[in-house]
């Protein structure tokens, strides 16, 4: 029988690391991001001065607070790129980190979750009926890692 993966807290072991709050930085383009949040906040407001706010953040709490603010301008194609931003940002994470990686494909063929109580794109919502985008993105990461070894 399939086992489903939990996960939502980046403290909560064993699979916290697959939050985006996880501290788990990585380079794009010569550019350190501390956290794959700051890294999908960011891509928001690219190539302004909005994204160099988001990634000076000190949390990824932060981060997401500024990139929410709609105060700030998000960029016009924002709805047609964020699913490929946190693909990208999710994929650079786990490369970077071997340790994630290795616990990432260690998964099999499970069925990955963001158990997020009030997010029901990224995660499944409070009543599991939401489209569960980050655990998707995380699925699509592990096949791709999977091929690459």
């Amino acid at each position: 029988m399939q086992m489903a993966i939990y996960f939502y807290s980046a403290r909560a072991e064993p699979y916290g690391c697959f939050s985006n709050f996880s501290k788990h930085g990585f380079k794009v383009g010569g550019v350190w991001w501390p956290t794959s949040e700051h890294y999908f906040q960011g891509q928001k407001f690219a190539g302004t001065e909005h994204e160099e706010a988001v990634r000076r953040a000190y949390t990824p709490k932060m981060a997401a607070e500024i990139g929410r603010d709609r105060r700030r301008p998000l960029r016009s194609d924002w709805e047609a790129v964020k699913d490929e931003i946190m693909f990208q940002g999710v994929l650079h994470k786990f490369e970077t980190h071997a340790e994630l990686r290795e616990l990432l494909l260690a998964t099999g063929e499970e069925e990955i979750l963001e158990d997020a109580p009030h997010d029901y794109y990224w995660g499944i919502g409070r009543d599991g009926s939401g489209k569960n985008q980050l655990g998707i993105t995380l699925m699509q990461v592990r096949s791709m890692l999977r091929q690459q070894k």
